[in-house]
């Protein structure tokens, strides 16, 4: 089997397998002709999923006895920690054919629509969601079924309400940082502007960087697990400041490889960005403050090369 998406001409693809473990699963992308191998056709939120399925005869093939043809639109999550026990959050499902015999290679058409997708397509150290299209062949000593993936980003609307971030860093008597940020929540293009502000310094700072952190966050209860990833380092100054020094900061988002927050999806996981202040004195002692951030998508992000007729999905079949 081999699916053709409606428009795929004009379809956008994202590259896959660059967050999380950076590794390629080579059932849910590309022909890899062309060094194609990490291109995924990329959908909105709102936009309906059709396309064609072609079944194919095997070879030396005559004729194939079915008791129907379905097709399914599945969104779930999948976790890393707990194999099998995937949670299904969108299903539907549409009969292509009625039962019969197949004599030759047969197309069919899918058309899903008003499917509220309602998360983005993400891929992080343990867990990911997902989105495919199932297509069945029912046969009485089992189905053969084929997934063809598809990426999902998910458009939002601008915060209403955008704060700026004030914190401190401080040593009683020692040390004392102010820091503040323009603002607390960010595009996936934004840049983060702020300003250090040095109050009291009776300490030898030698070091100053700001971090952005990525947490991910599965499970509950003791079953938790927490994943932190430094995304970049940003270094603020070399050397001791003196009171009263100002120092500005400018760190660009777009070059990194972020994605919106995810609040609670489904209580089974979560992904939090944190702004991360750190200060290393001359005795290496670390003074360090986190602050959360929140990040949305203003647009879609996809790669340059749209030119995808000759390519179709690649999927290992399975059979019951």
């Amino acid at each position: 089997m081999k699916v053709v998406w409606d428009n795929q001409d004009s379809l956008p693809t994202v590259r896959v397998g660059n967050t999380g473990s950076g590794e390629v699963n080579e059932e849910r992308v590309l022909g890899s002709a062309s060094g194609m191998e990490n291109q995924m056709f990329l959908f909105t939120a709102e936009q309906s999923v059709s396309g064609t399925v072609e079944v194919i005869l095997p070879a030396n093939t005559r004729k194939l006895e079915h008791n129907g043809i379905k097709a399914e639109i599945i969104g779930q999550l999948e976790f890393a920690h707990n194999h099998g026990n995937n949670h299904t959050f969108l299903s539907s499902q549409q009969d292509l054919g009625n039962p019969g015999i197949l004599t030759k290679d047969t197309s069919y058409h899918f058309d899903f629509k008003e499917n509220e997708k309602q998360y983005e397509s993400y891929d992080g150290t343990n867990v990911r969601i997902r989105y495919f299209v199932r297509v069945r062949i029912l046969r009485s000593h089992g189905p053969v079924s084929k997934e063809f993936d598809f990426y999902v980003q998910k458009v939002q609307p601008q915060p209403e309400v955008n704060n700026p971030l004030k914190m401190e860093v401080g040593v009683e008597d020692c040390l004392h940082v102010e820091f503040e940020y323009d603002k607390s929540k960010y595009h996936l293009k934004d840049v983060i502007s702020g300003k250090i502000y040095f109050v009291l310094v009776r300490i030898k700072i030698k070091h100053m960087e700001l971090q952005i952190l990525k947490r991910e966050t599965t499970g509950s209860g003791p079953n938790t697990y927490n994943e932190t990833e430094v995304i970049t380092k940003y270094e603020i100054m070399d050397g001791s400041p003196i009171k009263g020094e100002n120092i500005p900061i400018r760190v660009f988002l777009e070059p990194y490889e972020l994605t919106p927050t995810l609040k609670t999806v489904h209580n089974k996981f979560s992904v939090k960005y944190l702004l991360n202040l750190v200060l290393v004195d001359e005795d290496d002692r670390r003074y360090f403050r986190q602050q959360e951030i929140l990040l949305w998508r203003k647009e879609l992000k996809h790669s340059q090369n749209r030119d995808m007729l000759q390519f179709a999905h690649n999927s290992k079949t399975n059979v019951a």
